[in-house]
């Protein structure tokens, strides 16, 4: 069974750098996408940042400049979001999205790590 494991997070400061880091487990060797969507209270749950096998990206647009998706997949399918220059607005759960395919196209979420950002 593919599980997810969240690491990172926190409390940062405005101006501040925080980092997150996913990694699937499970038998899992590729995927379709993975990344990260982002909750905050009251808000709908919104795409931050997914990256694909080959490394193509897409980030919510607010996030741009500021937030880096990488993938790691030496070992195990896994991806990282450096976010820098932090602003108060970023505070929400952060949750990682895997997109994979295992007999049919598969979804999966991690449990969600907050992530707080004080001004």
């Amino acid at each position: 069974q593919v599980h997810l494991a969240e690491s990172g997070g926190g409390r940062g400061q405005t101006g501040g750098s925080l980092g997150l880091f996913c990694a699937a487990s499970g038998g899992i060797f590729n995927f379709v996408t993975m990344g990260w969507y982002r909750q905050a209270p009251g808000r709908q749950r919104e795409l931050v940042a997914l990256i694909t096998p080959d490394a193509r990206t897409n980030y919510l647009y607010s996030v741009l400049g500021r937030f880096t998706i990488s993938r790691h997949n030496a070992t195990k399918v896994s991806v990282s979001l450096q976010m820098n220059n932090l602003k108060p607005e970023d505070s929400a759960v952060y949750y990682c999205y895997l997109n994979y395919l295992s007999g049919t196209n598969r979804e999966l979420w991690g449990q969600g790590t907050l992530v707080t950002v004080s001004s």
